[in-house]
């Protein structure tokens, strides 16, 4: 069938309409458009319309990967997810993941290190950390090279308590809240209890948001 006509899509920058006599459109990139030669008048067998529209997806679907990660940080695993939900196949999910790696724009064991330097800068212990290691796809291999660079669990707690405090001293009850607090945040029970122990037992008012 032959091509009729070409024009760049007036709602996606990256996007080249080819409209086929008999009604049919392909929705392709730059790329193919180039890489097969495509022109007014040419005529391309069914063959070349499969691999057109098989192409085109994958170069669409790179595009889109390309904003995606240029917009925020994402591990592979929610970066794959996020194409397949935009309607991506997996192969071509998984194939512009590829490419994402082998350019470095798309890098899992710097987004786990980024991860573990924001969380531990936040105030968050390291089994807060490993949930959301988990919860956004990090492989589990790259975890404890991450957390090694993790701030010291003593320090940060004292830095929580600093804040949280202002320099109060706390009864009983206090102690416990505050205990409580930074268990939530996924502080390890050995390093709380050593510094609530620490803490003056004189009583006073304690109030904080978490």
């Amino acid at each position: 069938m032959k091509i009729e006509k070409i024009e760049r899509s007036k709602h996606k920058q990256e996007r080249v309409l080819v409209y086929l006599e008999g009604g049919d459109l392909l929705r392709i990139t730059e790329s193919e458009l180039l890489r097969f030669g495509l022109c007014i008048g040419l005529d391309i067998d069914d063959r070349t319309v499969v691999e057109l529209q098989q192409s085109g997806a994958r170069s669409e679907t790179r595009v889109r990967a390309a904003n995606m990660i240029s917009s925020r940080p994402l591990s592979r695993k929610e970066l794959s997810k996020k194409l397949r939900e935009k309607g991506a196949v997996e192969a071509d999910a998984e194939s512009a993941c590829d490419w994402l790696e082998e350019i470095g724009a798309l890098n899992d064991a710097e987004y786990a290190a980024m991860l573990v330097h924001h969380y531990g800068g936040m105030g968050y212990g390291e089994a807060k950390i490993r949930d959301e290691l988990y919860r956004r796809g990090v492989p589990r291999e790259l975890w404890e090279d991450a957390l090694s660079k993790s701030p010291d669990a003593q320090e940060a707690i004292a830095r929580v308590i600093a804040q949280k405090t202002k320099g109060r001293v706390l009864d009983e009850k206090g102690r416990k809240r505050l205990s409580d607090m930074l268990l939530r945040r996924g502080f390890a029970w050995r390093d709380v209890r050593a510094a609530i122990a620490q803490i003056s037992e004189n009583a006073t008012e304690f109030d904080y948001e978490e």
